[in-house]
C-alpha cells in the first residue's frame, strides 16, 4: 500500500469542508487553493448545498459516494463520532489515503484507542492508509499541496518536517516562513494510528525532492522497525530528531498529550547514535543543523577555514569549532594567499582575519580563493556589522562566488549585527546558504553536516 497519494494526489476530497472562516473545514479549502494545488478539490458536507472559498464556488456533496470522479486523498475533519462511517464510504469509494484531522481519540485513553484501532481495520479492508487522527494535515511543496489549517505561505525548500505535536507543528510551520526554511514536505502525524515516523522515512528516502529530514517525536511506536529503518536512511539522507520527554515528568506529560509511550532516554539516546540520528536538543538547535544538512554538500575533507573581519568572532569560532572537534586547517602556505586582500597588520593564520577594513573587494577575493583552494575543504564567512560594508552587499557578494563555485564545498555564514545583517542573513537563507546571526551556530551547524558525513563513511566500510 503506497503512500504515494499522500504526497502527489491528483484530487483531494475535504470531507467536512465549510464555508464559514473560523471554522476548520473552510481553512483547509482555502489553504488548497491559496497554496495553488492544481488537482480537483471536492468539498464533501452531509449539509450539501452549495459554499463559496477564496473566490471559488463549490458544489457540496453529500456524501463522498457522491463525488462523480475518483478521489485519491479525503481530509477528514468531521466529529470523532462520524469518522467510523465516513471512512467506511471512503473505503467504498476507492479512497487511497485519509488524513483524519479529527481529535477524539487514542489521545482520551483505552475506549479511543479501541475506534482508533477499528478505523485502521477498516481502512486496510479497502487498501487504504490513514494519517492521524488528532492531525493538522500535509504540505507538500513540489506538488502545491497545502492540505492543513496552518499558515498559508510556506517557503519550498529540502526539509521534510514531521511531527508528532498538532499545535507545535503548526507553530513551527509559522516559525520555518520567518526564519526563511525551506520545506519540501511537512506532515502532522499525531497519534500514529496507522502511519508513522517510519512511513514517513520510508517515503523521504528516496523522494528526489527532500535532502534532510526533521522530525519531533514524543515517543516511537515499533522502536526497532524505526531504528531499522532509520540507519538505512542515514545512510542516504540525515535525518534530526527532536525528542521530547527527557525528564521523567516530561515523559509523562508526552504519554497523556498524543497517548505515546515515552521510554527510558537514554535509551532513545544510544539507539539514535547507533542509526546515525543527530538528536537536537532545542528547536533553534534543529533548524541551525537542517539549514546545513539539507542545503549543502558533504565535505571532501576535514579542513575548514574561517573568514572574518572581527578577531573577537574569529576567536568566538574557533572555541566553538574546538568544542565540536573541527579541523582547522592550519598550512601557512596555502593560506598566504589571504594576505593579498588584507592590510600589513591582517592575520592570515586560520582564523584569517581581514580586519574592520574589509571592504567588499577584500571579502570578495578572500571567498573566492578559499573555494578554489582545493585543500581548504569548508569555509565559514564570518563578519562584523561596519560602516565600511553593508551586510546585504556581503551577502550578494557571497551568493555569486558561492554560486558561481558550483556550491562543491559546504560554506555557512556568521553576520552579527542589527536590522541590515538580519535583512542579509535572510537573503542567503533564501538562496539556500545557511546564515546565523551567532558565529557559534553557524560553526555548530557545518559541525553537524560533518558529524552525520563521518558517521555515513565510517558505516560504508563497515
Amino acid at each position: 500500500m503506497s503512500i504515494e497519494a499522500l504526497f502527489k494526489p491528483r484530487s483531494v476530497a475535504v470531507v467536512g469542508a465549510s464555508g464559514k472562516p473560523g471554522k476548520i473545514g473552510y481553512a483547509i479549502m482555502k489553504n488548497l487553493i491559496e497554496y495553488g494545488y492544481e488537482g480537483k478539490i471536492y468539498a464533501v458536507n452531509v449539509r450539501g448545498g452549495e459554499i463559496e472559498v477564496s473566490g471559488r464556488k463549490f458544489e457540496v456533496y453529500k456524501t463522498i459516494l457522491d463525488v462523480p470522479d475518483e478521489v485519491d486523498m479525503a481530509v477528514i475533519v468531521v466529529p470523532a463520532k462520524f469518522v467510523p462511517q465516513v471512512v467506511e464510504e471512503c473505503g467504498k469509494k476507492g479512497v487511497k489515503v485519509l488524513p483524519i484531522i479529527s481529535s477524539g481519540f487514542g489521545e482520551l485513553g483505552e475506549e479511543g484507542k479501541k475506534v482508533e484501532e477499528q478505523l485502521v481495520e477498516t481502512a486496510h479492508k479497502y487498501g487504504m492508509r490513514i494519517l492521524g487522527p488528532n492531525i493538522f494535515g500535509v504540505v507538500y511543496t513540489p506538488a502545491k499541496l497545502n492540505a492543513t489549517f496552518g499558515p498559508t505561505d510556506v517557503l519550498p525548500g529540502k526539509l521534510a518536517l514531521v511531527s508528532q505535536s498538532g499545535a507545535l507543528g503548526i507553530a513551527l510551520m509559522g516559525w520555518t516562513i520567518l526564519e526563511k526554511v525551506g520545506l519540501s514536505a511537512l506532515v502532522s502525524i499525531g497519534n500514529k494510528s496507522d502511519l508513522d515516523d517510519a512511513d514517513m522515512l520510508d517515503y523521504f528516502e528516496n523522494d528526489e525532492n527532500t535532502g534532510a529530514i526533521l522530525i519531533y517525536m514524543e515517543g516511537v511506536k515499533g522502536g526497532r522497525k524505526f531504528m531499522e529503518t532509520a540507519k538505512r536512511v542515514s545512510m542516504k539522507k540525515p535525518i534530526i530528531i527532536i525528542k521530547a520527554g527527557r525528564s521523567e515528568r516530561g515523559a509523562k506529560a508526552a504519554a497523556s498529550h498524543t497517548g505515546s509511550l515515552a521510554g527510558a532516554d537514554s535509551i532513545y539516546t544510544a539507539a539514535f547514535k547507533q542509526s546515525g540520528i543527530l538528536r537536537a536538543l532545542t528547536i533553534g538547535e534543529a533548524f541551525d543543523w537542517a539549514r546545513t544538512l539539507s542545503n549543502l554538500p558533504e565535505p571532501e575533507g576535514e579542513n575548514v577555514v574561517i573568514l572574518t573581519n572581527g578577531g573577537g568572532i574569529g576567536v568566538m569560532a574557533t572555541d566553538a569549532a574546538e568544542e565540536e572537534g573541527l579541523k582547522l586547517y592550519d598550512n601557512l602556505e596555502d593560506l598566504k594567499v589571504f594576505a593579498n586582500h588584507m592590510p600589513p597588520f591582517g592575520s592570515y593564520k586560520n582564523p584569517v582575519d581581514l580586519t574592520g577594513m574589509a571592504d567588499a573587494k577584500a571579502y570578495e577575493g578572500a571567498v573566492r580563493d578559499a573555494l578554489a583552494n582545493p585543500n581548504m575543504h569548508a569555509i565559514a564567512v564570518l563578519y562584523c556589522q561596519t560602516a565600511v560594508l553593508d551586510p546585504r552587499d556581503l551577502a550578494k557578494i557571497v551568493i555569486e562566488e558561492y554560486e558561481a563555485s558550483g556550491k562543491k564545498k559546504p560554506l555557512v555564514v556568521a553576520i552579527v549585527g542589527g536590522i541590515e545583517a538580519k535583512e542579509a542573513i535572510d537573503m542567503l537563507n533564501e538562496k539556500g546558504i545557511p546564515a546565523y546571526p551567532e558565529p557559534e551556530r553557524a560553526i555548530k551547524s557545518l559541525s553537524a553536516l560533518y558529524k552525520w558525513h563521518n558517521w555515513k563513511m565510517k558505516h560504508k566500510k563497515e
